[in-house]
């Protein structure tokens, strides 16, 4: 039977916006959405934002507003997906922000400062709509490789097909990705290069099934010279998609034309996508990225200061590079706050304006780590339930995770040996202790660990499970 197919009017997306403008105020509204473009195809709302600062806070903020809009205006059950649209800039009125006067404050008796919206002027917001280009990529030891398989793609695109680069969420992925786009655009000979994610991918696909046509979406994106797609670990479980992908894949190949993928972790460990696919993304080059060092980080702060022209003294950006491990965007939404106090407060950039402005972000960045942490990063990994590595099983599937989970246990939390064992099942401290020698010895030796149906390094499993702890 054929599936019922939502025909959009640009009415709905007015009736979507006043309903939101409704819900949220105008003033909010305009703060937040005024540089927002919205897209209803079939029954997938499309929010697309002009950088990736935007993108998150909606994501994070105004998803359920965003959605019982979508249900409003058309139906319960609409889907909303997110996405960057690097052509809007964004629009934010002089009159969505307060500009903030401070009175001259004594010393002694500090007084509030006079909140007053003006319609002259706007604080200064950066934007972060600016295109990504490799030459403003940091480069570092957490990334060197991959970005030296980019550059040497483009030297000849095609001649290694297909790159796929991994890594955690935040490591510079999308960075990448659309870095490459940017730069094969500007060369001779590569007329068409796109970049969409694989949820993009996958409402395009079930939208030409469902009446748009195969034959219009497979010319799109089979008669391409670069075709780029984020996210990819997103195709699991969507079967059709998935076949669909794998003879792009095999048209582009045939052709001699250049894909590029990025996912969060290596082929090898996306067993759900199945062989086919699996073996068509280890055929050309596999690379893997991680998050920032601190040197990296520095460097990307002192690059954002630079571009926004901020003042801010190379203390605080040492300070604000050693607390902020992990997600990069999380350096540039820290810049963008930070920015943002000191203009409303009339006030230099300093350590104790940091500390003050960003300890919720820091708190967060440094929060304790417990068993149960541990315990839920490992079963993510390998696939397992909390109780089974609890459980009296002894098959290499549960005990090799549980004996990492432990020695993780001895590295990130100040339980002791006993405290661990009767966690983990009510085992003995000595196995506790026989656990962490044997994970010591593991990683000394570089041994591997199966993981589902893949086999990877232990060194490896542990990078991953450690970068899910430190971003919750």
């Amino acid at each position: 039977m054929r599936s019922e197919v939502y025909k959009s009017s640009d009415k709905d997306i007015d009736r979507f916006r006043e309903f939101l403008v409704d819900r949220l105020g105008r003033e909010r509204y305009e703060v937040w959405f005024g540089g927002v473009r919205f897209e209803l195809r079939s029954l997938v709302l499309t929010v697309f934002a002009p950088d990736q600062f935007t993108l998150d806070r909606l994501r994070n903020r105004f998803r359920l507003e965003i959605q019982q809009a979508a249900a409003h205006v058309v139906k319960p059950g609409v889907e909303v997906s997110f996405n960057i649209d690097d052509s809007l800039e964004p629009t934010r009125t002089a009159s969505s922000f307060p500009t903030v006067h401070p009175k001259a404050m004594a010393q002694d008796s500090p007084s509030e400062p006079e909140l007053m919206t003006t319609g002259d002027e706007a604080p200064r917001v950066p934007s972060l709509s600016k295109r990504p280009t490799l030459s403003s990529f940091v480069v570092g030891d957490h990334n060197r490789v991959a970005v030296t398989a980019a550059t040497t793609m483009l030297r000849k695109v095609g001649t290694i097909s297909p790159l796929l680069v991994y890594g955690p969420p935040g490591c510079g992925k999308t960075h990448l990705l659309r870095a490459i786009q940017l730069a094969a655009r500007q060369k001779r000979g590569v007329v068409r290069a796109i970049y969409l994610s694989a949820d993009q991918f996958t409402t395009y696909f079930l939208e030409a099934l469902r009446g748009s046509g195969l034959p219009s979406f497979r010319r799109k994106y089979r008669d391409v010279h670069l075709l780029l797609i984020d996210n990819v670990q997103f195709f699991s479980g969507k079967r059709a998609t998935m076949v669909e992908l794998q003879h792009t894949m095999d048209e582009l190949s045939r052709q001699g034309r250049q894909l590029v993928l990025a996912a969060d972790r290596p082929p090898s460990q996306m067993s759900e996508l199945g062989p086919e696919l699996i073996a068509r993304m280890s055929g050309g080059v596999v690379c893997g990225m991680e998050h920032a060092d601190f040197r990296t980080r520095l460097t990307i702060l002192h690059q954002l200061t630079q571009e926004r022209k901020l003042s801010v003294p190379s203390g605080v950006l040492e300070m604000l590079a050693e607390q902020m491990r992990g997600d990069v965007r999380q350096l540039q939404g820290a810049m963008n706050r930070l920015n943002l106090t000191s203009e409303a407060l009339g006030c230099p950039v300093t350590r104790e304006l940091a500390e003050a402005t960003l300890a919720d972000v820091f708190s967060t960045m440094h929060r304790a780590v417990g068993l149960t942490d541990i315990s839920k990063a490992v079963c993510g990994l390998f696939g397992l339930e909390p109780c089974e590595l609890k459980s009296e099983r002894r098959t290499q599937k549960i005990t090799q995770p549980r004996m990492l989970a432990m020695w993780l246990a001895r590295k990130y939390t100040r339980a002791a040996y006993s405290e661990i064992g009767d966690f983990f099942g009510n085992r003995a401290h000595s196995t506790v202790i026989s656990a962490q020698q044997k994970v010591d010895g593991w990683v000394s030796a570089g041994s591997s660990i199966r993981l589902g149906r893949s086999v990877c390094q232990v060194s490896d499993a542990i990078r991953q499970i450690e970068s899910q702890l430190q971003t919750g």
